[in-house]
């Protein structure tokens, strides 16, 4: 199964704010088209990218994946093409295990910087990033380690 979830509202009033109509009224991804590959991500709430400037973007969204898959977070190509802003990790892997992580119930949030020389403005709804299932492939000698945690990398 793969699927878009809302955070909790616990979760959302720890990251974002303790507005309960916001958290009702925001927007899960979705494709624009019948044959978009990716899902559009969008704002919870209104914002200004001043040139130069760089923000954490909280989407509100969590993800569950199929075994083998994984999700990317890219670019909207208008944000890179039109007004110089790009994800200032290009590319977001969400891997399954994410999935209600005891950190922060797999929160996905984007980071941007403002290139250009205009201010970037963004409205509640407008698309920020998009998300691209893929189906990835493991070597045949894998050794998968359950017990790896952060501190060992």
């Amino acid at each position: 199964m793969r699927k878009f979830e809302k955070i909790s509202i616990e979760q959302f009033k720890k990251d974002i704010t303790e507005d309960e109509k916001l958290y009702k009224e925001y927007l899960l991804p979705k494709r624009s088209t019948k044959y978009a590959a990716g899902y559009d991500f969008y704002s919870i709430f209104d914002y200004t990218l001043k040139p130069g400037e760089i923000k954490k973007i909280p989407t509100g969204v969590k993800v569950i994946m199929e075994d083998d898959d994984a999700l990317l977070l890219l670019d909207r190509s208008s944000m890179g093409f039109k007004y110089n802003v790009r994800m200032c990790n290009q590319v977001g892997v969400i891997d399954k295990d994410y999935y209600n992580n005891n950190d922060n119930e797999g929160h996905m949030w984007i980071k941007i910087q403002n290139e250009g020389e205009k201010d970037y403005i963004v409205k509640k709804g407008d698309g920020i990033c998009q998300g691209i299932f893929i189906k990835y492939l493991k070597t045949d000698d894998d050794i998968e380690n359950e017990i790896l945690r952060k501190s060992d990398y």
